[in-house]
């Protein structure tokens, strides 16, 4: 029976029992392909549970995602999978598991960060914090959505504009009456 060997313990010959036999890059190449098959697979294992614990979440919020109006599309909802899964409530609020793989974490992406909205291992806790989400998200939009009435601007009585025509044609009539009595004076003075 042959004994697995590690890579710091050399390998004998059943020849030369004193001699190390040299390490083949094949065999090393094939034990490395194993090993990061074995933690590829404990990889997948885990995004496998996470989606599978987002679509038991999923399912769960099916009743409250039945009540909101087909009129309001502000709601996006499905599970994205990639490197971290998650499940998009709307553009910028989703779930997603936490460090241990079994909390969920309700996020939402803001312009100054992304903020932790609830964090649960009960998807009770988890969808009571989007029934509340959804119901604010709700009530922004028919704010945005109703329009203000104009404010209506009250007439306020304005005195008669006067013409600027008469001051110019007074103010002319009294400069040539100043110029002409300026100019008798001095007539009369020179005389």
């Amino acid at each position: 029976m042959r004994t697995a060997t590690t890579m710091s313990e050399p390998e004998t010959s059943g020849t030369n029992p004193g001699q190390p036999r040299p390490v083949r890059l094949r065999d090393a190449l094939l034990r490395a392909r194993i090993e990061a098959a074995d933690r590829t697979g404990v990889v997948v294992d885990l995004r496998d549970a996470e989606v599978a614990r987002l679509e038991i979440l999923n399912d769960a919020l099916d009743p409250l995602f039945a009540q909101v109006p087909d009129r309001i599309d502000l709601f996006d909802r499905g599970i994205s999978q990639g490197d971290t899964p998650r499940l998009w409530i709307d553009v910028v609020a989703h779930i997603m598991m936490g460090r241990d793989k079994r909390q969920y974490r309700f996020v939402q992406d803001t312009r100054f960060g992304r903020i932790v909205l609830a964090e649960s291992h009960d998807t009770a806790v988890i969808v009571d914090a989007v029934t509340d989400y959804v119901a604010r998200r709700m009530i922004e939009r028919e704010h945005a959505m109703v329009v203000p009435p104009e404010p209506k601007e009250e007439v306020a009585e304005q005195p008669p504009r006067r013409s600027r025509l008469w001051p110019f044609v007074f103010g002319f009539i009294l400069g040539a009456a100043a110029l002409f009595g300026v100019a008798v004076l001095a007539a009369l003075r020179s005389w």
